[in-house]
């Protein structure tokens, strides 16, 4: 496998572990060929982007485009970026993301355009077996995740597994979202719950 050119269509095609990881299928990540070089390939361009980033600004924006075929136009981004794959992963044109910014897990993350992600955010979407012998076996399978347009997240946020933030919401910092919000809200805490609705200056 190997390549960042394959796109993800290819891959699901001709590979029955990236059809099962996108497919949100229990999955054995550490048995599998295919996967943890899809890994191996992202994270190591991101330590490459991390290391060239205010040296070879436009050089780190191509690779970074190049990962993440799904990125837009006008995309703002400070090292360090971590990401388990590029694949899968939709970032909306004019989003700015801020340093320490982490995903963890495969399947499809979508973050749309003009959003503000604070520093050291965090997006996971795999959830390990719950049953002993089958978590000590591997299995695990993904959820995806959906951020809206224009949506804030103040600083260490973290997004687990299967949640859709709605358009226009604003995420407090410290916040742990672990089911979904609604668009045009106020939500903080841990778990994240809704405050308020948004206010008009």
């Amino acid at each position: 496998m190997g390549s960042g050119a394959d796109s993800l269509a290819d891959l699901i095609e001709r590979d029955a572990d990236v059809r099962a990881l996108f497919g949100g299928e229990w999955i054995r990540y550490r048995a599998s060929d295919s996967l943890p070089e899809l890994t191996w390939h992202a994270q190591s361009t991101c330590a490459r982007i991390n290391q060239i980033f205010f040296d070879e600004p436009a050089e780190a924006q191509r690779l970074f485009h190049d990962l993440v075929p799904g990125a837009g136009s006008g995309i703002d981004f400070r090292p360090p970026i971590n990401l388990d794959y590029g694949v899968g992963l939709t970032i909306g044109d004019r989003t700015f993301i801020n340093k320490d910014f982490l995903i963890v897990g495969g399947g499809y993350v979508t973050i749309g355009a003009d959003c503000l992600i604070g520093p050291r955010c965090s997006i996971y979407t795999p959830n390990h077996a719950e049953e002993p012998t089958r978590r000590r076996e591997g299995w695990e399978r993904a959820s995806a995740v959906t951020i809206g347009d224009n949506v804030w997240f103040g600083g260490s946020v973290t997004v687990l597994p299967g949640v859709t933030i709605g358009s226009d919401s604003i995420i407090g910092a410290g916040s742990v979202v672990t089911s979904d919000i609604p668009s045009g809200v106020v939500a903080v805490g841990n778990p994240c719950r809704v405050v308020r609705p948004i206010r008009q200056d």
